[in-house]
């Protein structure tokens, strides 16, 4: 990636002497910074139908030692080809029909879903937040919030420094002392919005977004994309994935729009979701 981004940025070392009258002008040299490139990229995974075996630990060591195909066993082509070039500053709204591969792709650039076949790179390491990305359910809310800092690389100090932001970005103390309560008394919009702001207090090469915007009201949601926005500032790549048109339009500058596993348009935010409701609308 390092190599990339200086040849897209190198430049030739005086100015050019003038092109004669009518000949065409050269092409401006594209200086944006790639974070995340996606080339041809395929994700097969395998499910157990409802007739697959079930069983123990010697039920599953006779599958795995099997030479066989195993009954009820398929697999699902998630992923199919899909070609990209994300770059410092973005924010890129991923959208589609349910089942259309959006988290899957999100799950491959973050390296928790294998590859089937094509490659991806990445700059620094992508930080995939999930409405349900594990945080401890039995702890409070104040020991997740430690435990996702350090897990997201801060140190002790920076978490305390940032402690109150993370509590007040988050909102759940609104209505009553919730931090200081067990993960497993709040609703799912609670930990969403929680998850959020543990991974929004901490700048991100690349950061990626399942669905958490979609959990909040009115004022977490500008909350969330005024962040976005300082993330984007500071040069980091922001990926949303939302059922929310309405989200991505005003959230991202750009769109990827994922169908069936297949990359059916990507460009300006405002033209892709043109499409996609045009699409959505025709069914």
């Amino acid at each position: 990636m390092a190599d990339t981004a200086t040849a897209h940025a190198a430049g030739p070392a005086s100015a050019p002497a003038s092109a004669p009258a009518g000949a065409p002008a050269s092409p401006v040299p594209d200086t944006r910074v790639p974070t995340v490139i996606a080339d041809g990229v395929h994700v097969v995974y395998k499910v157990h139908g409802s007739g697959a075996r079930k069983g123990g630990a010697t039920a599953a060591l006779s599958r795995i030692f099997s030479r066989g195909p195993v009954p009820g066993m398929r697999e699902v082509h998630a992923v199919k080809g899909v070609t990209f070039v994300a770059h410092k500053g973005e924010a890129i709204g991923l959208i589609g029909s349910n089942g259309s591969g959006k988290s899957t792709l999100l799950a491959a650039i973050a390296g928790l879903q294998p590859v089937a076949r094509g490659r991806i790179y990445s700059q620094g390491q992508p930080s995939l937040l999930g409405v349900n990305a594990a945080l401890m359910n039995d702890l409070t809310g104040e020991r997740n919030v430690v435990l996702g800092g350090l897990a997201m690389g801060m140190s002790r100090q920076q978490i305390r420094e940032r402690y109150q932001g993370i509590v007040d970005f988050s909102g759940i103390n609104e209505k009553g002392d919730f931090i200081s309560l067990p993960m497993r008394t709040y609703s799912s919009g609670m930990g969403a919005r929680l998850r959020f702001s543990i991974a929004a207090a901490k700048d991100h090469d690349v950061l990626m977004i399942d669905e958490a915007l979609a959990t909040g009201d009115a004022a977490f949601q500008r909350r969330s994309q005024a962040r976005i926005e300082e993330l984007r500032e500071q040069a980091g790549t922001v990926f949303l994935v939302s059922h929310s048109i309405g989200t991505v339009r005003e959230t991202c500058d750009r769109a990827i729009w994922l169908e069936a596993g297949v990359l059916r348009m990507d460009g300006p935010s405002a033209e892709v979701c043109d499409a996609y409701e045009r699409f959505t609308s025709g069914r």
